[in-house]
């Protein structure tokens, strides 16, 4: 059952998981609209309190990273959201503030450069693992 679903598959039952949390889904079906790719959800809602969740996808070029940020933008707004946005006109990096979902957008270098993951993908069941270094 589960063993056959592709990754876009897992990342919607994940959103599916938690009905309440229509602006995760809405992002992810934007991003998987323009075929966004590498695409990760982390649930931050026990990190920081300006979001739950933060999707990151990789766009292919620029003009792929703007496109698909309009996209996202566009089926916000189609549900009554106010996208808050940056780095759209660049394309670089688009980060849109969905009001408790964070989208960012990166071309393949900056993704890499930035490796955004790493900076909120840390293990919170154990807190004294990251006080160990001082």
């Amino acid at each position: 059952m589960a063993a056959n679903n592709t990754p876009t598959e897992a990342l919607h039952a994940a959103a599916t998981a938690a009905p309440t949390d229509n602006t995760l889904r809405l992002a992810l079906d934007a991003v998987e609209e323009l075929k966004g790719e590498s695409v990760k959800v982390l649930d931050i809602a026990a990190l920081t309190t300006m979001a739950e969740h933060m999707v990151i996808c990789t766009g292919r070029s620029g003009r792929h990273v703007k496109r698909i940020g309009e996209t996202v933008i566009a089926h916000a707004k189609k549900a009554g959201l106010a996208p808050r946005v940056e780095g759209l006109e660049q394309s670089e990096w688009v980060l849109i503030d969905l009001n408790g979902v964070l989208v960012h957008i990166m071309q393949p270098v900056t993704r890499a450069y930035y490796q955004i993951e790493k900076l909120w993908d840390v293990d919170i069941a154990d807190p004294d693992a990251t006080s160990a270094t001082h």
